[in-house]
């Protein structure tokens, strides 16, 4: 077998163009961002389940409180999905991307939580 043949008519090997790799510091930012609207919305979910365990023991209905919140984090998530899937953003390193979302994602639910801490007591 001739080794030659195959550099022959394609030219020479080169590795596919792989993506930039993001730096450290926009990582370690992406990771605190996440940490703190991940941080908010667990708090958000806690308050919300202590409301609708009080409201179910006092005998109020409680579904269309329940389906308002389910209806209102699923379209926050589905917009975010749909910008991290846009073809300007998925071409961003992937650390980009994860700082680019989360700067999104991190101050509503950060500012509620932080509304609801002070005013819950």
């Amino acid at each position: 077998m001739n080794h030659g043949t195959y550099a022959t008519p394609q030219g020479p090997w080169r590795p596919a163009h792989q993506p930039r790799r993001g730096r450290p510091v926009v990582a370690v930012l992406a990771g605190v961002l996440w940490a703190v609207t991940v941080a908010s919305l667990a708090w958000l979910a806690c308050l919300v389940a202590m409301a609708a365990v009080w409201g179910a023991a006092a005998g109020a209905p409680m579904g269309g409180f329940l389906l308002r919140c389910a209806l209102i984090v699923a379209g926050a998530a589905a917009a975010l999905i749909a910008l991290a899937c846009a073809p300007g953003i998925r071409r961003m390193a992937p650390s980009a991307r994860l700082l680019l979302t989360g700067a999104l994602a991190c101050p509503a639910p950060t500012a509620l939580a932080i509304w609801t801490w002070i005013h819950a007591g």
